[in-house]
């Protein structure tokens, strides 16, 4: 028996992705979409891992009056940790898309960076830093229709 990958007595699982494929509007745009997130949230994750202290001293002064004050350092930790999750998870989809048109990853990436900028619009809003609430605005449209370009 020859499989549909050319394998005799074997039949792939992984659906083999072909240059022309990536030319297709849909799927350009969706890789597009997961390496634009990539980028973004693995330097933005990495800025807060190499200036840790630069970062948590800023925020304490931002938050300083909200009533999160108590509680920066965990919250930096957490928003850090799921910018670097959701910046490999884009990535990882983003070369998987490329390699396999699986975009599992990606999606999930996607769905992760959006719940990351709406912790970061919390956190904005009750320092009532409304300006910087307003900012992340673009962001979580990027990133929800990241979730749905790459679902698509």
């Amino acid at each position: 028996m020859v499989g549909d990958d050319g394998a005799i007595g074997v039949q792939s699982r992984i659906p083999r992705v072909m240059p022309n494929d990536l030319l297709d509007p849909r799927v350009s745009v969706q890789l597009l979409t997961g390496a634009m997130l990539a980028i973004l949230f693995l330097q933005s994750g990495i800025d807060k891992v190499v200036d840790f202290a630069g970062n948590l001293a800023w925020l304490e002064g931002h938050f300083a009056k909200s009533p999160l004050k108590g509680q920066i350092k965990a919250m930096l930790v957490v928003v850090t940790v799921t910018e670097i999750a959701a910046g490999a998870l884009c990535a990882a989809g983003t070369l998987r898309l490329a390699l396999a048109g699986d975009s599992q990853w990606a999606v999930v990436g996607a769905q992760l960076a959006t719940l990351n900028i709406v912790m970061l619009f919390f956190g904005q809003r009750l320092a009532k830093d409304y300006a910087g609430a307003a900012s992340l605005v673009p962001y979580f449209i990027l990133c929800a229709g990241g979730v749905l370009v790459l679902a698509a």
